[in-house]
């Protein structure tokens, strides 16, 4: 019989368009006719429909609330309207078709009751949707400024603010998990607004749980109604916020029932909750890892630009937001450490180089330690061995060296440690024998040896 309730119930959605539909069709009939007279017959059939699929839509709309589980005070304007609605479509029909049904319908002029009519369809339309979609549904996407004169009640969205040297400090849940529900749940869950009788704007509230009880089990997000029903899919009609509503991104929810499965502690840092810096890390600011330094610098002359390209080193711009450039010896293998002469003229503004396959040799390093802004150097398929290679310690920007396929030798390894900015250094098929050694200065500089092997795939024996 709950199943009956339940399926029945779910057809109101789809049956509570159908008197909207016939009553603003009869309406506009009227109006359309109201001279002619051509449809007096047909406009009454209408308002007639009009009622009998408002009364199907009631009793839908009522089994839904049975099996749903809705709150009486949710429901109950949109219920009582609906009825309304539905006698109003009846009397509609009554009074057009002529038919003697009441002598005080009669004296009634079928104005006001159309306007009556219209009213009480565009009420229940209206309440229906804020059961659906909550009450600032339509609102919700203008500006706090436009929705405080209009007289709506503003839940300013709390940011949150970690970075590498506060996050251990912060309180965990005023920093963190206080802002995570105040954006995503409390514009439904307020004094004001209280669905489920629920309220999140207070730890109170929180604790205190709704009309089906608690909504946190302490450590068991698992069996945590406020963690468990933001992990439903969206279209699950359990899920929560609704659909239409801001939904909490995936990191949210993690850390929300990492939350939980604490002790959803109130008070304290985040250090001594114990959570780990991963939870996190999706607060911290984006700081954008560019090929070139973030400050800003003069264009290169053109006619420098123009004679270099000329020897057939290859000039390109990196970003159309900086002035920084790239140059690359991809096409003149012949370039030798006499050749870097050429590109003085534009050395404060090469970020980029690329003199892989060339003829360079060390000798190259005391010349390339001009190149002030330089952040990733190219110098692999060449006879480097690594022989003062610390004179690059002085570039400042410097981020990616590749070395591979070179002649480095792995006795000079530990010079790059003195590289203030360095991250990665490529040394795959180099003269470095051991490979132990897989990052310097405690893990800041990553050294890639290559030789990556994909393991085979069943499907790679087969032939087509």
């Amino acid at each position: 019989m709950d199943v009956l309730k339940q399926l029945l119930g779910r057809l109101h959605p789809l049956l509570v368009h159908l008197p909207i539909g016939f009553i603003v069709f009869g309406l506009l009939m009227q109006w359309l006719d109201r001279k002619k007279n051509e449809y007096d017959k047909l406009i009454p059939v209408v308002y007639f429909w009009g009622g009998i699929s408002a009364i199907a839509a009631c009793i839908t709309g009522y089994l839904q609330y049975l099996g749903e589980g809705y709150a009486f005070e949710t429901i109950k304007w949109h219920l009582w309207s609906g009825i309304a609605t539905a006698l109003f479509s009846f009397l509609m029909y009554f009074k057009l078709s002529g038919l003697k049904f009441s002598t005080t319908l009669t004296k009634i002029p079928i104005v006001v009751l159309s306007a009556i009519c219209l009213l009480l369809i565009s009420f229940t339309g209206h309440q229906g949707g804020n059961i659906t979609h909550g009450e600032d549904y339509l609102i919700e996407p203008l500006p706090n400024s436009i929705k405080s004169a209009l007289g709506f009640e503003i839940f300013e969205i709390k940011e949150i603010h970690l970075t590498d040297e506060n996050w251990e400090s912060a309180l965990l849940y005023d920093d963190v998990i206080q802002p995570i529900i105040n954006n995503k749940c409390v514009s439904c869950h307020n004094q004001k607004k209280s669905k489920g009788e629920l309220l999140l704007h207070t730890a109170e509230g929180i604790l205190k749980g709704g009309e089906s009880g608690e909504v946190m089990q302490a450590n068991n997000a698992a069996n945590s109604d406020l963690f468990v029903r933001m992990k439903l899919p969206i279209e699950d009609d359990n899920h929560m916020p609704p659909e239409g509503k801001t939904q909490p991104t995936k990191e949210e929810i993690k850390l929300v029932g990492a939350w939980i499965d604490a002790g959803h502690p109130f008070e304290g840092t985040i250090k001594e909750s114990g959570l780990e810096k991963d939870l996190f890390l999706s607060f911290f600011p984006n700081v954008e890892d560019n090929d070139y330094p973030d400050i800003e610098i003069t264009a290169a002359s053109q006619d420098s630009i123009i004679a270099i390209e000329k020897t057939g080193v290859h000039i390109d711009i990196i970003s159309k937001t900086s002035n920084f450039l790239s140059a690359s010896c991809i096409n003149k293998p012949d370039f030798s450490d006499a050749d870097f002469e050429s590109l003085l003229p534009i050395k404060s503004q090469i970020a980029r180089l690329d003199l892989g396959n060339t003829q360079v040799t060390d000798a190259i390093f005391n010349k390339l330690a001009l190149l002030s802004n330089l952040t990733i150097l190219k110098l692999d398929n060449t006879s480097i061995s690594g022989k003062n290679i610390e004179q690059l310690a002085t570039l400042k920007n410097l981020k990616t060296i590749n070395l591979t396929a070179s002649d480095f030798n792995g006795e000079y390894l530990n010079q790059f440690s003195s590289f203030e900015k360095l991250q990665q250094i490529y040394l795959y098929k180099t003269n470095v024998v051991s490979k132990e050694i897989k990052s310097l200065k405690d893990g800041q500089i990553q050294i890639d040896y290559g030789g990556y092997e994909i393991p085979p795939l069943p499907s790679d024996s087969i032939v087509y």
